[in-house]
């Protein structure tokens, strides 16, 4: 008998159970309707998408400290992991350079703000203390203290990535220099860590559509649409020059590396929706590490890279700083110079590397432009109040892409890229297969099978032929029957 077809209801049904991306859309949906007929609705369910960020933050510096050990002792080689920082760091400020001059570019031609002719005295200079709590944004050298921990515990606490990653480095070198013999049971523990945490993230990830849906009903339920027609010119330009500036990342990733950004964004779908639709891209920071390490890159470039670009490569942030000085200078009548705009770029390079975190960090550093132009009011700022939440959208998508070509980009450079695996990984080749379930099979499966040929000895495969030693497992009770990544010695040093 011919096998019968599913009827379109069940396979509808069948589809919003088992993808992500389907719950995430319909929820995203759904809140677009609830904010706009119900808004004292949206504005209620705020709590579901605040809950679900909480709890995605609270996994991260764990994840992070776990993937970046693992990494470096994996790795074997300390120096390698200084060329991938230092190499990350050149690529984050090429990167965003090019966002700062792409924006006033676009700026200067489209002219989002010219006509408006505001009266800078009209405008209530306090809301923008409001909204960024009076602080105001760290120097060079306060944001380079800061990134150094002065307590293990807080680090963690405090969520501080750049703290976290400092001890993740001193950690990691640490059990290279000291060697398996002296610490054998260390790394098995926090590779085990790393597997609790990876669960941890796939049960939270269940709640992502919940999460889109209070954060979006929220979102259109306070701020409503209305801003579309005030600003729209200054929107279309920000979300054009972003959808330049992808391009330009993509032609430089399929130069660089031979992979295609379209490609990566259909394999991460799921996650490029959930982060749109909290608004967050630290949401996804965790599936984001799982998927480029299944999709080729090496442990410790994605450790390392990853959570270092979410403080340095602010790519869409750069691109709404760079054109909303432009548009508040047009709006209040000052036309910059040449001169003046390339200070906008200098200070800009600078001020947007200490935004992480910081509570309205964007309306601190327009007003650190302003001051430092000297010829735009400060309270000219206040004017991107009104369009701040829908630009969101923007720099998420971004900062996120950006952050991943740049861990493409880098592991290629440093030769951790296994560009074979990327490219059937992200084709479609080879499906995405979530880390906290596989591991733990896998090592049941391995203890299944080796259990048999523990009474032949260890040496022995199933066929009876002599196995190499450096086919074995590692395990931290015996660690003198198979090899270590780490050095066996104090004085050893790291491979090369």
């Amino acid at each position: 008998m011919p096998q019968s077809v599913p009827s379109l209801p069940r396979r509808v049904a069948r589809t919003l159970r088992t993808s992500l991306f389907a719950q995430v859309a319909c929820a995203l949906v759904i809140g677009v309707l609830v904010g706009r007929l119900w808004p004292h609705a949206g504005t209620a369910v705020q709590p579901l998408g605040d809950g679900f960020v909480r709890l995605i933050k609270a996994m991260i510096a764990p994840l992070v400290f776990c993937v970046v050990v693992v990494g470096i002792t994996k790795a074997g080689d300390l120096k390698a992991f200084g060329r991938i920082g230092l190499k990350a760091l050149i690529w984050f400020e090429v990167a965003t350079t090019v966002a700062l001059v792409v924006g006033l570019l676009a700026g200067n031609l489209a002219g989002p703000g010219v006509g408006m002719n505001v009266d800078p005295d009209s405008l209530d200079a306090s809301a923008v203390d409001e909204k960024t709590g009076g602080g105001e944004l760290p120097s060079t050298s306060e944001f380079l203290l800061h990134s150094l921990p002065d307590s293990a515990v807080g680090a963690f606490a405090e969520n501080s990535l750049l703290q976290v990653l400092v001890l993740s480095c001193l950690v990691g070198a640490a059990l290279l220099h000291l060697g398996h013999t002296k610490v054998p049971a260390i790394l098995p523990a926090i590779e085990q860590a790393q597997e609790v945490v990876f669960a941890i993230v796939g049960f939270i990830m269940k709640l992502a559509p919940l999460a889109v849906f209070g954060a979006t009903a929220h979102l259109v339920g306070e701020y409503g649409l209305g801003a579309l027609s005030t600003y729209g010119k200054l929107i279309g330009v920000c979300y054009a020059v972003a959808l330049l500036f992808l391009v330009l990342l993509g032609l430089a990733l399929k130069a660089l590396t031979g992979l295609s950004l379209w490609k990566f964004v259909r394999y991460t779908r799921e996650e490029m929706l959930l982060a749109l639709g909290t608004a967050s891209s630290e949401t996804v920071m965790p599936r984001m590490m799982q998927k480029l390490r299944q999709a080729g890159c090496r442990d410790d470039a994605v450790g390392l890279v990853l959570p270092t670009g979410y403080s340095f490569n602010l790519d869409g942030a750069s691109i709404y700083l760079s054109v909303g000085t432009l548009f508040i200078a047009q709006a209040v009548g000052v036309d910059l110079t040449i001169g003046q705009q390339i200070t906008v770029v200098l200070v800009l390079m600078l001020t947007s590397k200490g935004m992480a975190g910081v509570p309205g960090s964007a309306f601190l550093a327009l007003s650190a432009t302003a001051s430092a132009l000297g010829v735009i009011p400060a309270g000219a700022v206040a004017l991107l109040l009104g369009v701040d939440r829908i630009m969101d959208a923007m720099r998420v998508a971004t900062n996120l892409l950006g952050n991943c070509v740049a861990v493409f980009v880098v592991s290629r450079w440093e030769g951790a890229l296994d560009t074979a695996r990327a490219k059937k990984v992200l084709g479609g080749e080879i499906a995405f297969v979530p880390e906290q379930a596989e591991p733990t099979e896998h090592a049941a499966r391995q203890g299944r099978q080796e259990r048999p040929e523990q009474a032949d000895g260890p040496g022995r495969a199933d066929d009876g032929t002599a196995e190499p030693a450096a086919s074995k497992p590692l395990t931290g009770a015996t660690p003198s029957a198979s090899p270590s990544p780490l050095p066996d010695a104090p004085s050893s040093t790291a491979r090369e």
